[in-house]
């Protein structure tokens, strides 16, 4: 009996807690998004896809060298499309591996069904975003691996 307790316990706490974060989500905003990947859910203690980890040589327009974080929801989707709320966080190292900006992908659901659903955006290290949304270089770019989710560094089965 007390297993079936502690296993209803479990259950419910997993679903509670996978709700609210879902719920806490931010919107397609780049004030919001950059609020919740560097306070609310701070982006470095997420994972590295698998078969895409820690610093890698990387190409234009990301930089010479690039790290690619994801959240769980990121992590969590084995096939493509990605599930709403993943998040891939790419900090852009230069040359000397020196930390330039942040380009982010985030799959919301509804904000761009013609290109995957996702907000594209670019940060500084400040926070300041530009671009931002739907640039036609990122979807551009990232548009060739459509079958993919628009992800380039990790192949979904």
């Amino acid at each position: 009996m007390t297993k079936k307790i502690t296993g209803f316990i479990i259950l419910f706490l997993a679903v509670f807690i996978g709700t609210s974060a879902m719920a806490q989500m931010p919107d397609a905003d780049p004030k919001e998004l950059w609020n919740h990947i560097t306070k609310i859910s701070p982006y470095t203690q997420w994972k590295f896809w698998d078969d895409h980890p820690g610093m890698v040589k990387g190409r234009e327009p990301h930089g010479s060298f690039h790290k690619v974080y994801v959240n769980d929801q990121a992590y969590g989707s084995h096939s493509a499309p990605l599930k709403y709320g993943a998040i891939q966080v790419k900090e852009n190292y230069n040359k000397n591996k020196k930390l330039m900006a942040l380009t982010v992908m985030y799959k919301v659901k509804g904000y761009n069904p013609d290109d995957g659903d996702w907000f594209w955006v670019k940060y500084s290290l400040s926070g300041k975003a530009k671009p931002y949304g739907k640039p036609a270089g990122c979807i551009g770019c990232h548009g060739g691996r459509a079958s993919n989710d628009f992800v380039l560094v990790h192949e979904f089965e």
